[in-house]
């Protein structure tokens, strides 16, 4: 019986469940009108470094995130893994990881229609606001390649360099849309925790799918 339970439920359903929890908390909070006073705080922190420079680094980091670096970022990524790895079915596990956050973001943005904020607007946007398209893309995309690249990381040095580098980039990139002024931090603290549902969901696919083919593969021929 224990070894049932741990074989079905495993860390990544277990990872993605809590984040699903986490968000459906912040998508309640958003329809009852009851997280502006989180909002409204980290705003004022954001926005309160607002210069020259920083205005500057905060665009570029938001343009990283946009849908054609992105794009490139993956087709990129890709290739180094097929042709340096030889590794199809992780071409495969980030294509779906990237392209269902792409899907899950238009379909919830849909559902809610929460109206981008107003006050101090850097750049213009349009579209709806809650969940964070450029935080979703950031999480899947760094964090997928992330868990792809961890095993081929020879060195405890390199891999928490790796982790490190990864939440810079998704923790700056979610900055730029706050420090913009064309999201809510529940707009992107949601759009973390409902990417990285989707993460550990593909993550759990593909390590099942690794553990059958193991399995086919120890059979012994008839």
């Amino acid at each position: 019986m224990n070894q049932t339970l741990k074989k079905n439920i495993s860390i990544p359903l277990l990872v993605a469940a809590l984040c699903l929890i986490a968000f459906v908390s912040i998508a309640l909070s958003i329809s009852d009108n009851q997280i502006h006073v989180f909002d409204d705080t980290l705003i004022g922190w954001i926005q309160g470094m607002e210069s020259p420079g920083m205005t500057r680094l905060m665009q570029l980091f938001t343009w990283i995130g946009s849908e054609v670096p992105v794009v490139v970022i993956t087709i990129l990524a890709m290739l180094v893994l097929y042709i340096y790895l030889r590794h199809k079915r992780e071409l495969l596990f980030l294509a779906c990881v990237i392209a269902g956050s792409t899907l899950l973001n238009a379909l919830i943005k849909l559902v809610f229609q929460r109206a981008r904020p107003t006050i101090n607007r850097i750049i213009e946007v349009s579209g709806y606001s809650f969940p964070s398209g450029h935080s979703m893309a950031a999480f899947s995309l760094y964090g997928g390649l992330a868990f792809l690249i961890w095993k081929h990381v020879p060195t405890a040095t390199g891999r928490v360099l790796m982790i490190i580098l990864s939440a810079i980039f998704i923790l700056t990139i979610g900055m730029s849309r706050i420090y913009l002024g064309v999201h809510y931090p529940s707009d992107v603290v949601g759009g973390y925790f409902l990417s990285g549902c989707w993460l550990a969901v593909c993550i759990w696919f593909y390590q099942r799918h690794l553990e059958r083919l193991s399995l086919l593969q120890s059979k012994p021929l008839a």
